[in-house]
């Protein structure tokens, strides 16, 4: 469980830091505001996607499995 859990939290990190940056990049642009801009949509996305990723990894996971256990 613990282990899920942190693997949810580092996974949502990564992902979650790499696509706010993106999105307020090409939103925004390299301007003055921008490393404040993306930091206040991280620490709003951050949270959620934690959530959503310890929530819902072992159903993807399951999923995950079935496409390919079933294979002959």
């Amino acid at each position: 469980m613990a282990k899920r859990i942190v693997f949810g939290i580092l996974m949502s990190l990564m992902l979650s830091s790499l696509m706010t940056f993106w999105v307020t990049w090409v939103n925004l642009g390299f301007g003055v505001n921008f490393l404040h801009s993306w930091g206040k949509s991280f620490m709003l996305a951050w949270p959620v996607a934690a959530l959503l990723s310890i929530t819902f990894a072992p159903l993807v996971h399951s999923f995950t499995s079935s496409l390919f256990d079933n294979k002959h």
